[in-house]
Order: C-alpha cells, then structure tokens, then sequence
C-alpha cells in the first residue's frame, strides 16, 4: 500500500506540533527551575554592577583622568519644530560600557571555575571495581604466583 502525501497544511500542523511537543519536552526538565533562578541572580547581579560602576568605578577613573565622564553628552538641534532638542548621552553610554566589561569579565571567572571544577572531575574518576570474573582471575594468578614459589 502506497503511503499517503501529506499536504502542505498538514506538514505546516505537523511542524507546529513538533515544535510544541520539543518546547514541552524543555520545559518540564528539571533545568528550567535552575534556569529561572539563574536569571533572578543574574537580574540583581546586573543590578549591582550597574550600581557600583555608577557611584565607584566612574568616579573614581573621573579622578585619575581628571575628567567626570559620567555627565558627557551632546545636545542636538531643534529639529523639525521640535521643543525639545535631543541628547546624546555619552556618559551613560561609557557608564553603560564599563557595566558590560565588569559582567563580562565576572561570567568568564565564573565559567573558567566551572571548568575548571568538571576538569578536576573527569581526571580522577574512581576505579571501576573489579567484576567476579576478574576477582576469579586475580585469585588464580596469585595462587599460580604462590606454586611457582614454592
């Protein structure tokens, strides 16, 4: 028997389906809790850096070049009968700039650890213990070792 063509509307339902049945499948894993809570640190770990560049990190490099970036920007022209001209704000961005470097940098101390940790893992795994065959085997090479010896 002949197996049936599917049309276009079926392939499409049937890639819904899938696609549906693959997030399901993502979603119920244990991971996902591990993931949530992740992005809940991470949220107020962004929250922290963001807070210490702005008050520590900017001051303080504001000190050693002399200049206070932090408040930098660029006024742009009334355009098109605007009221309000637009601004560029630099200093934020810089702020912004340091905030990505610091994160950045921490995630990479973070997954170098964690390799590092798993590196330590693999290379000392214990020693599978021996089966009864090899116990066997082990206990007939010693005795033929001890009739030898004697």
């Amino acid at each position: 028997m002949a197996k049936k063509e599917k049309t276009p509307k079926e392939n499409k339902v049937g890639k819904v389906r899938s696609f549906f049945n693959e997030f399901k499948t993502f979603a119920v894993k244990g991971n996902m809790l591990d993931m949530a809570v992740g992005m809940i640190v991470g949220g107020a770990f962004t929250a922290l850096v963001t807070s210490i560049v702005s008050h520590i990190a900017t001051p303080l490099i504001g000190i050693l070049i002399g200049v206070d970036f932090s408040e930098w920007s660029i006024t742009l022209p009334h355009l098109y009968g605007n009221a309000d001209p637009g601004e560029l704000a630099i200093g934020k961005f810089l702020n912004s700039v340091i905030s990505f470097i610091v994160v950045a940098f921490v995630v990479f101390l973070f997954v170098k650890a964690l390799n590092a940790f798993h590196k330590k893992a693999e290379e000392s795994p214990a020693p599978p213990k021996p089966s009864s065959e090899e116990l066997l085997l082990i206990e007939i090479r010693d005795l033929l070792k001890e009739m030898k010896n004697n």
